[in-house]
């Protein structure tokens, strides 16, 4: 069986998400990544 990053103890970065909300979607997500990269640049 293949292990998750959970399972062998690895640390994912989630910071990149902390300021979507709980419970949105795959579009909400695609928009606030787009809207953080559009601001950086």
């Amino acid at each position: 069986m293949t292990e998750t990053r959970e399972e062998n103890g690895d640390d994912v970065d989630t910071s990149h998400l902390d300021n979507v909300e709980d419970g949105c979607g795959c579009t909400e997500i695609w928009e606030h990544m787009s809207d953080e990269r559009d601001d950086a640049e």
